[in-house]
């Protein structure tokens, strides 16, 4: 699983394409629900969780 800003959206799609050749499942990160995720890549609120499905 990996948490995701805007910016850094496709670096993490890629990442999971390649580690497990399967497309990734993207969820929404829901302002109130997490606490304070931050984006693996860099240090901006992360928008996205992608995992594989």
């Amino acid at each position: 699983m990996i948490y995701s800003c805007e910016e850094h959206i496709d670096i993490a799609i890629d990442t999971v394409v390649d580690e497990y050749e399967t497309f990734p499942l993207l969820t929404k990160v829901s302002e109130g629900g997490e606490l304070s995720t931050t984006c693996e890549y860099c240090r901006n609120q992360a928008v996205y969780m992608v995992e594989n499905a």
